[in-house]
């Protein structure tokens, strides 16, 4: 029988809230694996670096969904290091997106300006949704605080985009794209940086 407990105390009892925050987790994992399939498919198709950087940007965003999915409901040490590697994936994914925006400056075709701006559009309404479920959480928890600053990056990311697809338009040049996709890296980088310093305060 000892066995049998051995199994099973990895597995955290929780009360209904628990069971709620699981259920918002959820929803707002599997928006952002969405997007990040579509940010990604539909950047490399119009050739946007700002674009593949916000799927990019939603792919970290689901991994810190799915680390705070195990989380809920642990001690408070595994929701600090919980909190703290989605830290270092968002930094993580930042310097990756740095990487492709120096690669097309020294080679890549213009982006199509109208398609970035419609899964910009696209993407701000899903991240609005994905806000008024975060906020349905009512306590202190650092891995739904770090949910709602991945959230809100990429509202202004995603508004950027729209202005962005713009300028490439009325341009007739990448640069804005590229311009962009830099503030994005930084962006996600401060977003990661904000989840250490929370991670870090907490445990004072």
């Amino acid at each position: 029988m000892p066995e049998s407990d051995n199994a099973i105390d990895d597995e955290p009892s929780l009360d209904a809230s628990q069971e709620s925050d699981r259920g918002i987790l959820w929803r707002v994992l599997l928006i952002n694996l969405g997007q990040c399939l579509a940010g990604i498919i539909g950047g490399t198709w119009a050739s946007s670096t700002a674009v593949i950087g916000a799927g990019l940007d939603n792919l970290g965003d689901a991994a810190v969904y799915a680390v705070s999915l195990y989380a809920v409901g642990r001690s408070a040490t595994i929701k600090k290091r919980a909190a703290q590697l989605s830290g270092y994936l968002l930094i993580g994914f930042a310097c990756l997106l740095l990487v492709e925006v120096v690669r097309r400056f020294f080679g890549g075709e213009s982006p199509l300006g109208p398609a970035m701006m419609a899964m910009a559009a696209a993407n701000a309404l899903l991240n609005i949704y994905c806000i008024r479920l975060l906020k349905q959480h009512r306590g202190q928890d650092i891995n739904f605080k770090a949910s709602a600053i991945f959230t809100n990056n990429d509202s202004i990311v995603n508004g950027a985009i729209v202005l962005s697809g713009a300028l490439v338009m009325w341009m007739n040049s990448n640069l804005p794209d590229l311009i962009l996709g830099t503030v994005v890296s930084g962006i996600a980088a401060k977003g990661g940086y904000e989840i250490l310093s929370e991670a870090k305060e907490s445990q004072q």
